[in-house]
């Protein structure tokens, strides 16, 4: 390895060293390229069993595999909270196909990766290969998803992992009080947390995890999204491995928006402090107005280990304090619901002063105090932010799969932009205006011996 590791280390300019003579006849080893592939567009066909098939042909020697489905948080219940959790970490456990060593052999056999993430809303299993070995991989996604045994003794091993996995999660402030937001925000749904509660560590049963994936793990409720994959090997994989989740699924609840406020008190001199009202659902016009009126006041820095001195929260903060204390504009949106709001951080002395300056900056666009030219920069860098996400296979396979789960079709970066592009100032202000006037949500944590209360905001 020490010598593989050692080719890092070679000065560029041994690749550059000059050749006498100049080359005028093409290497006699060097292939001639054939024709130029032509680029496709993503293909999408839905199953009659309910199941997208999404698909991209890149033409890349490397594919990637997802399989989303709609069962993250949200969809728990009152009986089995924390069971979600627990299935992103067990998807390497025995299968009724294969053991857990089976599978991490057989994997690493292919030289391919297997991983699982989950979000409020969904779970989503991703495969890497090489491309000529897809089958073979897939059926390994296919018993990971279609074939649980959770055997008890080994849901049992994964207590320990189930606790350093919420403890890692959760040792930011920043990722507590977005937890805590949800739980105060929604009455059902959306407000259940995406780690496992404490009193259920170590309780989740076989029983509550095979109920769990009955009622979610089916094929009304999945898209199959391939990268680098031909559409009709890819249909035909579908249509052979996840034939036996055949079903809608169980009904979804609606998110229902409540408000609230939460106050974690604590020793700690820096106060985190979180306001949001109502959003928008993803995909709707008002949701792309909440994102542009995000980068109006200011979604972070755009330098790397530069400040955000020009967002008008940092500019109305530090004008009524004197400091620049870091505050900015949050926004997160769902199938059926979302929230906007401001997150600051500040010392606990200048709690009060610091979120009323930048609630105070929203009220300022509300009342159409805001110029085009911020317009046309914030939806510029919405663009360009959407864009970069889709450099990446990672991130191509995340846009299309969360859309071909959530419509049943796809976009094409271009109709996304000129949405956004069609936001005017009107739909920002009225957008300014709803967070205004919205039911609030607060959350803070620190010493909140200055922190107001969410109705003297």
């Amino acid at each position: 390895m020490r010598g593989i590791r050692s080719f890092n280390s070679i000065p560029k300019r041994c690749y550059a060293a000059r050749r006498s003579g100049s080359l005028t006849e093409p290497l006699a080893l060097r292939k001639t390229s054939a024709a130029p592939l032509t680029p496709q567009n993503v293909q999408v066909s839905k199953l009659p069993n309910g199941l997208v098939i999404a698909s991209l042909e890149n033409h890349s020697p490397m594919s990637s595999v997802g399989l989303f489905v709609k069962a993250g948080s949200r969809h728990e219940t009152v009986e089995n909270p924390g069971v979600a959790h627990v299935l992103r970490l067990a998807a390497n456990l025995t299968t009724k196909g294969s053991s857990a060593f089976k599978i991490c052999r057989g994997v690493e056999a292919l030289g391919g990766s297997l991983s699982v993430t989950s979000t409020r809303e969904t779970t989503v299993y991703t495969a890497q290969c090489l491309r000529d070995d897809v089958p073979s991989l897939l059926e390994y996604l296919s018993d990971v998803t279609t074939a649980q045994e959770f055997r008890q003794w080994e849901l049992e091993e994964l207590t320990t992992r189930v606790k350093i996995d919420k403890a890692m999660g959760q040792q930011s402030p920043q990722i507590g009080v977005m937890e805590k937001l949800h739980e105060v925000a929604y009455k059902n749904a959306l407000s259940h947390s995406l780690y496992c509660p404490d009193f259920m560590v170590g309780h989740v049963s076989p029983k509550e995890m095979h109920a769990f994936v009955q009622a979610n793990f089916t094929t009304g409720r999945m898209a199959l999204v391939g990268l680098g994959v031909n559409h009709s090997v890819l249909r035909q994989l579908g249509e052979g491995l996840l034939s036996s989740r055949s079903g809608p699924g169980a009904p979804v609840a609606l998110a229902a928006y409540r408000g609230g406020e939460a106050r974690m008190h604590s020793r700690d001199d820096l106060v985190h402090l979180l306001v949001a009202s109502e959003g928008s659902a993803v995909g709707s016009a008002q949701a792309n107005a909440f994102s542009v009126l995000q980068h109006v006041l200011g979604a972070g820095p755009h330098v790397k280990r530069g400040s955000n001195i020009t967002s008008k929260l940092s500019q109305g903060i530090a004008k009524a304090t004197s400091q620049p204390f870091d505050a900015t504009a949050m926004t997160a949106s769902y199938s059926d619901s979302g929230l906007f709001g401001v997150y600051t951080i500040s010392q606990a002395g200048a709690a009060g002063e610091v979120i009323k300056a930048a609630i105070s900056q929203i009220r300022d666009v509300a009342e159409g105090n805001v110029a085009d030219a911020d317009i046309d920069r914030a939806k510029n860098q919405v663009k360009v932010e959407y864009l970069m996400s889709l450099e990446d296979s990672d991130g191509l396979l995340q846009e299309i799969g969360a859309q071909a789960l959530m419509t049943g079709t796809y976009q094409a970066p271009d109709t996304v932009l000129q949405a956004v592009g069609a936001v005017t100032p009107e739909d920002v202000v009225k957008a300014a205006k709803s967070f205004v006037d919205g039911r609030k949500t607060m959350v803070a944590s620190g010493l909140l011996v200055n922190t107001p209360f969410v109705d003297e905001l």
